[in-house]
């Protein structure tokens, strides 16, 4: 049987842009869907410790409340604008 050769061009750096392995398609193949998900899986890089993990959470907690705050006081600023100046 002959194999066709896939066209080489000086521009392909090999990645994939979009990935068309489809399931359903003829050419899915679920060997590489199943590598691809056990991949997925295993954790990758190093675990946080408690401590780290409630600091992250504290921070992320504060800057919600800040982000919170700021538009509050962004809207009390526009409605005593409004009704002191504006509407007057």
């Amino acid at each position: 049987m002959i194999e066709k050769q896939k066209k080489q061009y000086q521009d392909d750096d090999g990645r994939v842009i979009c990935n068309m392995d489809v399931e359903g398609t003829r050419w899915h193949d679920k060997v590489v869907r199943h590598s691809e998900r056990t991949a997925r899986k295993m954790p990758s890089g190093e675990q946080m410790t408690r401590s780290e993990a409630w600091r992250f959470a504290w921070s992320a907690v504060l800057a919600g409340l800040l982000i919170v705050l700021v538009f509050s006081v962004t809207w009390v600023l526009f409605i005593l604008f409004c009704t002191k100046i504006w509407f007057r």
